[in-house]
């Protein structure tokens, strides 16, 4: 099979190509250049997409002697990623730019353009699992649960999972660093990345101030509707968030309960006040291309944040949620991921929580 392997230059990318390699396949190493280079920190550029990565993803593809290119994806990357990230916290909403990226550029633009010139499949190291049975394309967890990426890849549909390999999908974090070592990659021992590539000093609010200019400020208010201080701009809260906000609350554990963006107000309180009992999401996705007819968990944080829960109402595509249990922080503008056991059903906006 003819098959490109997106490779960022981190251990789960360069052991997915090897082990396409080993299997026999014709695989060509392809490099995404999504932003313009930022600065170096600590000494180093961080990020998946910077020179150094791109180095290390150049020189693992010549040890596994397959062809290699640096494919400018950029275009794409800040219409379908950076502008959303930006809008989304100008609304006061938390986004998730991985997942679109995993949406709109890698299984998107990425994807065409390997169908485009007759690539049979797109490898990526996702720790997920894609299997092609009776009815169809099915996505499940990954073997290492640790490491389960399927909560990022939860709004691909049929389409895109038809074409998609996860190599290191079913086996665990140290079986990929044992066989990257084994084989003499020099990314054996590199460190995962976190942060957001595009904002590699993690200052989100500088980031978006940098693109819209100056925000106004506003009101940090109680429940009672109390004003306790002031903002520096919406975008630089989430709900759930206790620390930075500027004010004074004596010895009270203060948290974010909402951020009312058309306001320009951030309420504030006692973290109890968190709890919801559901969500609602929008612009739901589908793997199977309908609506499933139950969950048993939903998911609402790439690390974590997996609760018990049913559906109570789906209409078109959005979906109410009932938690087994009231859970805290739920952000709007979070992917919410919707299972069934390990089984990835699909993913949708978090609209709002609901008490």
């Amino acid at each position: 099979m003819k098959i490109l392997a997106a490779m960022s230059g981190g251990v789960d990318s360069s052991v997915a190509a090897a082990m396409l390699v080993r299997d026999g396949h014709d695989v060509t190493g392809v490099h995404l250049r999504l932003t313009e280079q930022t600065p170096a920190i600590d000494g180093r550029v961080h990020g998946c997409c910077g020179v150094v990565d791109a180095d290390d993803a150049r020189r693992v593809a010549q040890v596994l002697d397959i062809p290699f290119y640096v494919w400018n994806l950029k275009d794409a990357f800040a219409h379908g990623v950076v502008d959303d990230f930006v809008g989304e916290y100008a609304r006061g909403r938390t986004p998730n730019p991985c997942v679109r990226c995993n949406e709109t550029v890698k299984f998107g633009a990425l994807r065409e353009r390997a169908r485009a010139l007759g690539f049979d499949a797109l490898a990526t190291g996702h720790y997920a699992r894609a299997t092609d049975e009776a009815d169809g394309w099915h996505l499940y967890r990954g073997g290492d649960q640790n490491k389960d990426q399927s909560y990022v890849l939860a709004r691909l549909g049929q389409e895109e999972l038809a074409r998609a390999r996860f190599p290191v999908g079913a086996q665990s974090k140290d079986a990929t660093r044992a066989l990257a070592h084994e084989l003499g990659l020099r990314t054996a021992d590199k460190p995962d990345s976190y942060e957001i590539c595009f904002v590699p000093d993690g200052n989100a609010g500088a980031f978006v101030e940098r693109v819209l200019g100056p925000i106004p400020a506003g009101e940090i208010v109680g429940t009672d509707g109390a004003v306790l201080g002031e903002h520096a701009g919406v975008h630089r809260f989430t709900v759930g968030q206790r620390r930075g906000l500027g004010i004074n609350t004596g010895s009270a554990r203060t948290f974010v309960l909402e951020i009312d963006a058309p306001e320009n107000r951030i309420v504030v309180g006692p973290g109890e006040l968190l709890a919801r009992t559901g969500l609602e999401a929008e612009a739901c996705r589908w793997v199977a291309g309908v609506a499933p007819e139950r969950i048993d968990a939903v998911q609402v944080r790439a690390h974590g944040g997996v609760y018990p829960a049913g559906l109570l109402d789906v209409d078109g595509d959005r979906v109410h949620v009932r938690f087994a249990e009231p859970q805290r922080g739920i952000a709007p503008g979070q992917l919410v991921a919707f299972y069934l056991g390990d089984e990835v059903l699909g993913g949708g906006t978090i609209a709002r929580a609901t008490r």
